[in-house]
């Protein structure tokens, strides 16, 4: 039996449960969402898949006569798969609407499930996500709070030595590769692509070409964490633009994919206006990108990509598991002044500079010096993020940090 692992989303769903008649978990395949469900409500709760076709038929086929076959409290697993299902759950809903925790829903298809949510169950739903782990989740350290937030402290992370973090980046945060050490990460992450393009993607049937769509998936890795060019990108693949877009969509729509859009301030700077990209997990981003070793990974041209990738998602999947809208930015003049990350929280920009270097060095705050001089009050103390083991000052109210203090 693999072992299980404590999720920072399970008090926000829990409490979810006890103040809505229907909660609705998304996220990524494989990101845990039934194992987290069974194990905090398999006692009360009964359990439909509906990714069976036979399944899915009977509860398109005559929904009402299904829900009655299922009565709540009742978990459906993957409810993109019989949408038509959800005006009759609203219909049940509001027949007892005082009553908490009816219905648990999941679905992988972020965007489509919303705005059929939103017509159907608006004002009923709880709408929460579940994504990969994040590194203190996996730490067995899930309810830390992040360097600037208040709460209770626990004590500091050890920091892995620098090969076991790169060793940790390229197996990824997927639960059933965290949970089960020895499974071979190559095979899983081939595995889970190729799943995600026949499922997922054949689904969602704007995809005519899968082999094309696949080299996009690759090129697009290529660009992670760098400025998005999608005409730029279009073009190298031999794709109308909409088409590139039209894919952009699904993989952010499928939670492959986060994008971070610049900052806008009116500081009478010019400020670039292009997205950054970056993939949820950093072990898919590896994968797809060819990298299977350690040292290669953070030694080449990638590295920095990656590095940012990790802190990235880091930042996201905290927010996500506390019930939380990340709001995470970036910053770049069109001199080339950049802070790679903004957090805007309590009205406060937390500026984060990513660097690949395990030694920090006053210097790295340079950025974060000038953002906090253009923007004034707006800005808080900044993060210098580094791949070493040592938290120090770099300057005024900048900081150095390590990856395992996040």
């Amino acid at each position: 039996m693999k072992r299980y692992i404590t999720r920072s989303l399970e008090p926000v769903l829990k409490q979810a449960v006890r103040e809505f008649p229907v909660v609705v978990l998304t996220g990524p395949r494989q990101s845990g969402k039934t194992t987290l469900l069974k194990y905090l409500f398999e006692k009360e709760f009964g359990y439909v898949s509906l990714e069976p076709p036979d399944v899915r038929a009977a509860a398109e086929v005559d929904p009402r006569a299904f829900l009655e076959l299922y009565p709540p409290p009742v978990i459906f697993d993957e409810i993109q798969h019989a949408p038509t299902l959800l005006p009759y759950i609203k219909e049940r809903v509001d027949a007892k609407r005082s009553e908490s925790g009816q219905y648990l829903l999941t679905g992988s298809q972020n965007l489509l499930l919303i705005e059929q949510v939103t017509e159907s169950l608006a004002g009923r739903a709880a709408m929460l996500g579940l994504m990969p782990l994040s590194q203190r989740e996996a730490l067995g350290d899930p309810y830390s709070p992040l360097p600037w937030q208040s709460g209770k402290k626990t004590s500091p992370r050890r920091a892995l030595s620098y090969r076991d973090l790169w060793k940790s980046f390229l197996r990824g945060y997927y639960p059933e590769l965290v949970a089960n050490p020895n499974r071979d990460s190559s095979l899983w992450h081939s595995s889970y692509i190729q799943t995600y393009l026949e499922r997922d993607v054949r689904s969602l049937r704007q995809v005519g070409d899968l082999t094309l769509f696949q080299n996009f998936v690759r090129a697009l890795a290529a660009r992670s964490a760098g400025l998005l060019n999608v005409t730029e990108l279009a073009r190298d693949l031999g794709v109308a633009v909409n088409t590139a877009k039209a894919w952009l969509s699904i993989l952010e729509a499928t939670f492959q994919v986060t994008i971070l859009r610049p900052y806008f301030a009116n500081v009478g700077k010019r400020l670039v206006k292009a997205p950054k990209v970056f993939f949820t997990d950093v072990g898919t981003l590896c994968h797809l990108v060819g990298l299977r070793d350690p040292e290669h990974a953070a030694s080449g041209p990638m590295g920095g990509s990656i590095f940012e990738t990790a802190v990235v998602a880091e930042l996201v999947k905290s927010y996500v598991h506390r019930g939380e809208n990340p709001k995470i930015y970036f910053w770049r003049t069109s001199s080339g002044v950049e802070v790679d990350i903004l957090v805007e929280t309590d009205g406060n920009l937390i500026p984060i500079e990513v660097k690949l270097s395990a030694t920090p060095r006053p210097d790295m705050a340079k950025s974060i010096k000038i953002l906090q001089k253009d923007l004034g009050n707006r800005v808080s103390s900044g993060y210098v993020v580094h791949s070493g083991d040592i938290r120090l000052p770099l300057a005024e109210n900048v900081t150095a940090l390590p990856f395992a203090d996040l």
